[in-house]
């Protein structure tokens, strides 16, 4: 439900005119595997017959900057399950005793409120980002990618770079390519099965998860989440691809509803880059333009370096996800020409258009401030998060009970929850009425575990006013007074 609204939120947010939208291109595969421009045929299939896209590594700022972030989000991913805090992970979703630990702090289910909000302020935070530089976060950072470029890494590595590659497949099998398939798929299967075990291992501690697998003492449901994550990153990353971002995932297909011309994006200067041809290096760059020549001299590695395998000369395509990885193609190529860079760069439509750019716009500022207003409150709920949970409801087999003292008597039944990691005392106190007294004043509850007692409160039925009456239970933490919580209820009697 939380998703709904947040979908519908950015919807609003997101309705602009048809005047501001950036057109996209239908693109299809020409007889040498480049997409074009295309007019819709009268019936379009779902899914094209795909084609095996050899990409080519490429070296560049940008990608730089990508391999630097998928190396540390990787390296986060694989190393926080073996961390311990306290004797326990540094991470631990512990669904048997549905406990959720991360580092100092322990959540439980009563508290699903909280994930709900950390998961709307991460769709936001993602809209956010998506109208300031559309698919960034699929280029850099989505795991899809990640793991995705970590593949392609392994394949370099293995089977050598694009064109040793392509004819190493139309080769007939011998000796030296079932050696690099063979190491290529080993790597990739490596990767996958350490994927496996460390994703269940952040809900099974992999310090124990991992001797028993190797010695097969683990229960039947370890193998099968390791064998399930084995084979999906295995199938998504090394055979998929391209396939998972291009007809899967959601968001390449809703992320256009909040593009605008101001929104910053890949793209190609046709003004400056066309006519494109191929032409001398000998070639000053004022003399290719006295000839008529654009700076493109249509060397295609801009689309052999694309993980997806589109032409970005044919204009912003939902498949493109912002990797940058044909900037810095595009921007080697120049430097070798002695060309200035940025004939493919980050600029937005109207800036390609010669207008100007507004950074500043209500949609993006919309999305800051709920950002900004959403990210302020839960920083404070979880700071004002008191270490205990308390739930009372008063025993309804009977209204109320006549003692022999000829006072009024009502039972609850009391389960108190200890959030925190530390054993408590809580004392416990009622309020409303005068004269109130409690059977019992004080329950233990050792640390991250919960505790149910029935409780007695008595009354003077001189007291008693009305048939029902609010009453307060509070407990309190003997060691620390800060940890108070209280809880509204009735106490019910008859009239005088």
């Amino acid at each position: 439900m939380a998703s709904c609204y947040s979908l519908l939120f950015s919807a609003f947010l997101s309705c602009d005119t048809a005047m501001d939208k950036i057109p996209s291109q239908d693109v299809t595969p020409d007889p040498v595997g480049h997409h074009t421009p295309a007019e819709r045929p009268a019936t379009q299939e779902m899914y094209a017959r795909r084609r095996h896209i050899y990409v080519r590594e490429i070296k560049g700022l940008f990608q730089k900057v990508r391999r630097s972030a998928n190396w540390a989000l990787m390296l986060t991913f694989f190393v926080l399950p073996w961390i311990n805090i306290g004797g326990r992970p540094a991470v631990w979703f512990d669904l048997p005793d549905r406990e959720f630990h991360i580092f100092a702090a322990t959540f439980y289910p009563q508290e699903f409120a909280l994930l709900s909000w950390l998961l709307i302020i991460c769709a936001f935070g993602l809209f956010f980002i998506t109208v300031f530089a559309g698919r960034v976060w699929c280029g850099y950072t989505c795991p899809q990618s990640v793991w995705t470029f970590l593949f392609i890494w392994i394949e370099h590595r293995t089977e050598g770079q694009r064109n040793r590659r392509m004819k190493l497949d139309k080769q007939s099998m011998n000796a030296d390519k079932l050696k690099r398939k063979a190491a290529k798929h080993a790597a990739w299967l490596l990767v996958s099965l350490a994927t496996g075990l460390t994703f269940v291992g952040y809900f099974t501690p992999i310090r124990q998860l991992a001797p028993d697998l190797a010695t097969l003492s683990a229960n039947g449901w370890s193998y099968f989440w390791v064998g399930f994550f084995l084979v999906f990153t295995y199938l998504n990353a090394g055979w998929l691809r391209e396939q998972v971002c291009i007809y899967m995932c959601p968001y390449a297909r809703f992320q256009s509803v909040m593009f605008d011309r101001d929104t910053l994006i890949v793209s190609y200067d046709a003004a400056r880059g066309e006519p494109r041809g191929k032409r001398k290096k000998s070639l000053s760059h004022e003399q290719v333009k006295e000839a008529g020549y654009g700076d493109c001299i249509d060397c295609d590695l801009c689309v052999q370096v694309c993980p997806t395998g589109i032409d970005i000369r044919n204009g912003l395509q939902y498949e493109c996800i912002t990797c940058a990885a044909c900037i810095d193609a595009c921007d080697s190529v120049m430097d070798k020409m002695g060309y200035p860079r940025g004939l493919i760069r980050y600029t937005t439509e109207n800036s390609l258009e010669g207008k100007k750019t507004h950074i500043l716009r209500p949609r993006l500022i919309g999305y800051f401030i709920a950002l900004a207003v959403m990210i302020g409150a839960f920083v404070w709920a979880v700071g004002d998060r008191t270490p205990l949970d308390f739930d009372a409801e008063r025993d309804r087999t009977q209204l109320y009970q006549m003692t022999n003292d000829g006072q009024i008597s009502n039972v609850y039944s009391l389960t108190v929850r200890n959030l925190g990691g530390i054993d408590h005392t809580y004392r416990l106190s009622v309020s409303g009425l005068p004269g109130l007294s409690l059977d019992r004043q004080r329950i233990a509850v050792p640390a991250g575990e919960s505790r149910q007692a029935v409780v007695t409160i008595k009354a003077d039925p001189e007291v008693i006013e009305k048939p029902s009456h609010a009453i307060t239970l509070t407990l309190e933490a003997e060691s620390d007074g800060s940890i108070q919580l209280e809880r509204d209820t009735r106490f019910i009697g008859n009239l005088r």
